[in-house]
């Protein structure tokens, strides 16, 4: 929680080109899949206000493509098509004290032809990384037409009064690209001088501009590819002949994705030292920019100058009135962000109730008796959701402690930083006056004396697919023993992996460390293959590697006996032996839906209704306490 003194530095006013922001806190640009078509829609305008309201100062809305040439995914905003959008955006934040900023960009080589239906744009003819297309090279006629979109652009956010734009020179740009010898292969004065083009296109937007309104510049300093890339030396050379108003200094590019935008194993904050060093060289304010989502660093950042402003976009996804509390004094009320690149938990078509300070004293309905049974993500945001609408609520807790697979998934390895959210809720239940009871398991007759019940009685192991003569521990109740301090690895183990999420790697890696050989049996090409959602994947296999986990891929594991564990090939049925003393199993869990099935009328949100991530737990809680209002059927 930050200080009172470091706090100022959070929430102090700061001006760009004459325009004052409320905070020093900034709302990236991201993909909000909140467009209708290619516009700006009222679900965007929602979503920005809320955050407005509570207490951004500076708002940079999605990136918007300058040229119909760039359509990078199926929402993506369409500068010529956003000005309505834009103005809406503005009218909804600039009472509260936001600016209002228009990201503008092109994706160029990194965006996508099944859209468009026209070839990528790029400097040289460089196959994409990622879509192994190989782009189009942009002659004079692309050159010029990429300037003038973004000057048409910038009019359009001119014309909708937005307070400025921010240019988009970042990870996932057209005009990165241009500046990197990774992809930049060009013999002309574009290839000689790689900074030529954004040049051009800075001073076609500041003409629009004028002199009044804020041009940011988002501008990737370090592709971490040193042998060709952009540097940090170049990218200051570079900033010394721009003229800008703020710069965001950012990391990464196509090739390092999990840089770019990393997941809980990368530690908050990383980077603060190319801020500083950014903010040594140039003269204009310094945006910091890197996983910053806990209050206190953002504000010892500002106070020791690192930098002017933070960027803090998915702390404010997750908690809209982060800047609200902070100025009210109850930074502990924050909802932390796990950084675990899961979706969001909040859903615009399902308006919660207000949580701002300021807002805290609306009128609620009169309050019913609300029971909810099971203490994990979902009964805990049930309960806690049910208290803001104005309900006695009590939840009960069959185990002695609250958070219920949650805290065993907190216990996986790299994945501490989930538990943040248990002492959170048990914050917010013990402010909302929610009666908590622990050790206490509700039989069906206790469901009886509420208006209103929710069953959040989570999950039961699934019986294991494979026989085995050797202890199978479920990969919940192997944490639950390391977490109590009872031993139960015994070498050599095989990790069971047929769903191919963070589990049974982290469970592998788990095991490793602790010294013990391991093998990782999935039916998938890659271990691990859902983190691709998440950024994850290589750095997932990488650690793998280097902790010794032997992969077997392509495997569905089929009996265990005399110290031999038997997998076999998906594809050609062969069979083949490893080591194993012990297996643990990371398969699906079923529903602990015993009490429903005593009581089927009564709802029931998470696990217990079919295995859920924490994103689904905690929106079905949310979901059942706001709409569950008409007298519940028994």
């Amino acid at each position: 929680m930050a200080s009172p003194v470091l706090a100022m530095a959070l929430v102090d006013t700061i001006a760009l080109r004459g325009r004052r922001a409320s905070s020093r806190v900034l709302l990236g640009p991201h993909e909000t899949n909140l467009a209708y078509r290619r516009e700006i829609s009222d679900r965007h305008v929602a979503h920005y206000a809320e955050r407005a309201a509570g207490g951004c100062g500076v708002l940079v809305t999605e990136i918007a493509s300058v040229h119909p040439s760039d359509h990078p995914y199926e929402r993506a905003p369409l500068a010529a098509d956003c000005g309505p959008g834009w103005s809406d955006v503005v009218r909804a934040c600039r009472p509260h004290g936001s600016l209002v900023l228009a990201g503008l960009g092109h994706a160029g080589a990194q965006g996508s032809t099944a859209y468009s239906q026209r070839a990528l744009w790029s400097p040289s003819r460089v196959m994409d990384v990622v879509s192994r297309e190989v782009p189009q090279v942009m002659e004079p006629a692309e050159l010029d037409a990429l300037v003038a979109g973004f000057g048409s652009a910038a009019a359009v956010a001119v014309g909708a009064d937005l307070d400025g734009v921010e240019i988009n020179a970042g990870q996932h740009s057209l005009l990165r690209q241009f500046l990197s010898g990774l992809t930049n292969h060009r013999r002309d004065g574009y290839g000689t001088d790689r900074g030529l083009l954004l040049r051009r296109v800075l001073g076609a937007v500041r003409a629009v501009l004028g002199e009044d309104r804020v041009l940011g510049l988002r501008l990737c300093v370090d592709e971490l590819a040193p042998w060709a890339g952009i540097t940090p030396a170049a990218s200051l050379d570079l900033l010394r002949t721009l003229a800008v108003d703020y710069v965001v200094p950012v990391r990464g590019s196509g090739l390092t994705v999990s840089a770019t935008r990393p997941d809980l194993h990368t530690p908050p904050g990383f980077n603060r030292g190319l801020a500083a060093l950014v903010r040594s060289a140039v003269e204009v304010p310094v945006v910091l920019q890197g996983s910053v989502v806990d209050p206190e660093m953002a504000a010892a950042a500002l106070a020791d100058g690192t930098c002017d402003l933070v960027e803090m976009t998915r702390a404010q996804i997750t908690d809209p009135d982060l800047v609200a509390h902070v100025r009210a004094g109850t930074p502990e009320r924050i909802r932390p962000c796990t950084l675990d690149n899961a979706e969001a938990v909040r859903d615009p078509r399902n308006p919660l109730p207000p949580s701002s300070p300021a807002r805290a004293g609306a009128a609620r309905r009169p309050g019913r008796e609300v029971l909810v049974v099971g203490g994990g993500p979902a009964g805990m945001e049930a309960a806690r959701t049910a208290a803001l609408e104005g309900h006695r609520v009590r939840l009960v807790e069959r185990s002695a402690q609250l958070g219920g697979a949650l805290r065993l998934a907190a216990a996986v390895h790299g994945r501490a930083r989930l538990g943040v959210l248990i002492p959170w809720w048990e914050r917010e239940l013990v402010r909302l006056g929610v009666a908590v009871e622990l050790g206490v398991e509700a039989g069906p007759d206790d469901l009886d004396a509420s208006d209103l019940v929710v069953l959040a009685t989570g999950s039961v192991p699934s019986p294991p697919a494979f026989v085995a003569d050797v202890p199978v521990h479920p990969a919940a109740e192997f944490e639950e023993a390391v977490l109590a301090g009872r031993p139960v690895l015994s070498g050599p183990v095989v990790v069971h992996d047929p769903i191919g999420d963070w589990t049974g790697v982290g469970v592998a890696e788990q095991v490793a460390a602790a010294g013990v050989p391991c093998s990782l049996v999935t039916p998938d090409a890659v271990a691990g293959t859902q983190l691709g959602r998440t950024g994850d994947l290589a750095d997932a296999n990488a650690r793998l590697e280097r902790a010794g986990v032997r992969r077997e891929l392509f495997s569905r594991l089929r009996s265990v006996s005399g110290g031999r564990a038997t997998i076999e090939d998906v594809d050609t049925g062969e069979s083949r032996a490893v080591p194993c003393a012990l297996v643990i199993d990371c398969a699906h869990r079923l529903p602990e839906d015993t009490l429903w099935r005593a009581r089927p009328g009564l709802l029931r949100v998470g696990d217990c209704v079919a295995p859920r991530t924490l994103a689904e737990a905690v929106r079905e809680g949310r979901s059942v306490a706001v709409r569950a209002r008409a007298a519940q059927p028994r």
